[in-house]
């Protein structure tokens, strides 16, 4: 089953264009025995269509959204230099003004303006499917266009596709802050998207930060090495897997597999996820790891809710009184590499990992508010007080829910 991915804003653009690329390098990958070719097609199936250019350079199914244009033409001309890939032609939309890191101009003035060409864009996405898994979107929180933009557009995917898996991959600020009303952003994004997303997984830059300059080694850290950090891991969740005992029957649906799994209850949304190993490519060539050994790391991982390299996970103390131990856990494999890893292990958990950075900006957007700090600035695209006063006790009830795990 296919699924397409709505990239929203700039951050989400640039984590989009890593997600692809991971993806086709890892489906080309794979050697030429028949199981690598089952793991190529349906890798290809699930994220690229071949309609377009003859069938020559396949197409990512996805579509492209920005209120300026400049990263727009970014992502599409260094896709198609690849020579591997491409995004559609015609498969973007984007004008002259940003939001202004403004949540409420995004979600208030640019979502309804857009709002036609944009699900038009979907729509025609969506018919290229053959079966139809779902929708990722790729936004962050902090900026405007990403989380006010991307909030809009989630709601409407969720009224013109009631009956779709709509998975919000969504990159957390800085604690130290990346623009000064990046709580107020956050606050108002994650409380609509509860409303309208079927699960949230959550990306820390604080954490992917400490991965690039700790494990990777990296001296002079980029956004493209963020960005390939998160793209990895969204990867290895998304690539094909097989949720049963064969090696070669593929999940067919892998947002309904995740959220069968991870999201039974509506008031636990939010997902984290953990890979290892991670380490640079020199590294890499003189160490050697087993099965035993990863798992070893995640539970420690797990345990000590770190997302970093710090046996088994049928102890009950790991989940909550009433899931029982034996069906907490699913395990999906694949006898392939993944992105130059011979043994690779992800964890994607829905758990208390969240709930530390989620309570500390709902405290820092809540201090703002109480002097009215910026508030101006929103209401004047239409968002009244009383919307502020329904994220936060929408937030607030989210923060009680996980304390309570």
């Amino acid at each position: 089953m296919s699924v397409v991915v709505v990239q929203l804003g700039q951050c989400g653009n640039q984590v989009g264009r890593e997600l692809f690329e991971v993806v086709d390098s890892d489906a080309r990958g794979q050697g030429a025995k028949a199981d690598g070719e089952r793991y190529r097609e349906a890798s290809l199936d699930r994220f690229f269509s071949c309609e377009e250019s003859g069938g020559n350079v396949p197409t990512a199914r996805a579509v492209l959204v920005d209120m300026e244009s400049k990263v727009i033409g970014r992502t599409l001309s260094s896709a198609a230099k690849t020579g591997r890939w491409k995004y559609g032609d015609k498969n973007y939309f984007c004008q002259k003004k940003g939001s202004g890191n403004n949540w409420a101009n995004g979600f208030y003035i640019h979502g309804p303006k857009c709002e036609d060409a944009v699900m038009n864009l979907v729509r025609q996405e969506v018919e290229k499917c053959d079966r139809l898994s779902g929708f990722i979107t790729t936004m962050s929180l902090a900026g405007g266009t990403g989380s006010g933009l991307g909030t809009y557009v989630t709601g409407c995917l969720r009224d013109t596709y009631p009956n779709s898996f709509i998975l919000n991959h969504v990159i957390w600020p800085h604690r130290t802050g990346e623009v000064i009303v990046q709580n107020y952003n956050s606050v108002l994004t994650l409380s609509h998207l509860y409303q309208s997303s079927d699960g949230l997984l959550i990306h820390e830059n604080d954490t992917i930060h400490k991965i690039c300059s700790q494990l990777l080694n990296i001296k002079q850290i980029s956004f493209t090495d963020v960005n390939k950090v998160i793209a990895h891991q969204l990867g290895s969740i998304l690539q094909p897997v097989c949720t049963g005992l064969c090696l070669t029957e593929y999940s067919r649906s892998p947002l309904g597999d995740l959220m069968e799994t991870l999201v039974t209850h509506p008031e636990y949304k939010l997902l984290s996820a953990m890979s290892i190993p991670q380490m640079s490519d020199t590294s890499l060539a003189f160490s050697t790891f087993t099965w035993l050994g990863l798992m070893k790391h995640l539970r420690q991982m797990l345990i000590s809710n770190t997302k970093m390299e710090e046996g088994g996970f049928n102890d009950q103390a790991l989940y909550t009184s009433w899931t029982p131990a034996e069906s907490a856990l699913s395990v999906w494999q694949a006898s392939q590499t993944f992105n130059k890893y011979e043994r690779s292990a992800t964890m994607v958990s829905n758990s208390q990992s969240v709930l530390k950075p989620l309570d500390s900006v709902v405290r820092k957007a809540w201090n703002m508010f109480a002097s009215r700090a910026y508030v101006h600035q929103y209401t004047k695209y239409g968002i009244a007080e009383e919307d502020f006063l329904d994220s936060f006790t929408t937030m607030e009830q989210v923060v009680a829910s996980y304390s309570n795990l």
